[in-house]
C-alpha cells in the first residue's frame, strides 16, 4: 500500500531492536513500522508533558518568590 507519507530509515542497538519487538508483539502492531510511529508517538507526549510541568514549576515558583 502506497503512502505520501515521509519515510526516513534509523539504525538501533542490537538491544532497542528487540524491545521494539516485543513492543510490537505484546500490542498486536501488524509491523515494525507501525510499532516504532506508536513508540515515538508516546515518546514525544512523555517530552511535551515534562516540558509543560516544568514551565508550570518554574511558574510557580516565580510566583513565590514575587511574593516575597
Amino acid at each position: 500500500m502506497a503512502t505520501k507519507k515521509p519515510r526516513y530509515m534509523i539504525s538501533v542497538t542490537t538491544e532497542m531492536f528487540e524491545q521494539i519487538e516485543d513492543f510490537r508483539f505484546n500490542n498486536r502492531f501488524q509491523t515494525r513500522s507501525e510499532a516504532t510511529t506508536e513508540l515515538l508517538r508516546i515518546g514525544i507526549e512523555v517530552l511535551k508533558k515534562q516540558q509543560e510541568d516544568e514551565e508550570k514549576a518554574e511558574k510557580t515558583k516565580n510566583i513565590e518568590k514575587n511574593k516575597k
